[in-house]
């Protein structure tokens, strides 16, 4: 279903700060505008509710997981909520084993080839390329030639409509949004003008 939903579109919503009484709303504009993977970090406000509620008003077509996951008890929680994704910052192997036999997907952080091909070895479905701004479309290009064909990158960090292509004629599979998309204080209005920029461009770009 990642793969399906990656396919259909790249683009990964990161919601950090969302509150529990608007993430429906928020969801949904999302999900009208063609996203189909929407997370939720966990140092946001009562997270898991959020999750839930997500899980529970959008299309089972769209995945919901949950960002900044740091702890095997986290993945059991976001699984009790409905969860279906793990993502993290990094690729600490004890959170890798608990989302792999809670049987969710993974998308753990990676900079370097050494962690990259550690983080696939542990089962990471997809790998998150983070701090993006810190890696420049030639790294991505040299990292994808010597991972394994079909690896799905996602940099996620300073991810913006006009700096998409070159990450994406390097090879990437899709990318991760945040700040540029949503944060708090945002109307649902804002949202869904940034989600449909955001979706504008992908289309332009993957045809």
């Amino acid at each position: 279903m990642l793969k399906q939903a990656m396919a259909q579109n790249g683009l990964i919503a990161i919601l950090r700060g969302l509150r529990p009484e608007e993430s429906v709303a928020i969801g949904e504009v999302l999900y009208d505008a063609g996203f189909r993977i929407i997370e939720v970090p966990l140092n946001s406000p009562q997270p898991f509710d959020s999750i839930r509620l997500l899980r529970n008003s959008l299309p089972a077509d769209c995945l919901i997981g949950a960002g900044t996951v740091l702890s095997a008890e986290q993945v059991q929680q976001v699984k009790a909520a409905g969860g279906q994704l793990i993502v993290m910052p990094h690729s600490d192997p004890v959170v890798l084993k608990a989302a792999k036999e809670a049987d969710l997907y993974l998308a753990p952080g990676v900079v370097t080839p050494t962690e990259a091909f550690a983080a696939l070895a542990a089962g990471a479905d997809v790998l998150k390329l983070f701090p993006a701004e810190s890696l420049t479309p030639a790294v991505v290009k040299a990292l994808l030639a010597v991972l394994p064909k079909g690896t799905a990158l996602v940099p996620v960090g300073g991810i913006s409509p006009d700096n998409m292509q070159p990450f994406l004629e390097a090879g990437v599979a899709g990318f991760g949004l945040g700040s540029g998309l949503f944060k708090p204080g945002m109307t649902v209005q804002q949202v869904a003008d940034n989600a449909r920029a955001y979706a504008q461009a992908w289309r332009s770009l993957t045809g």
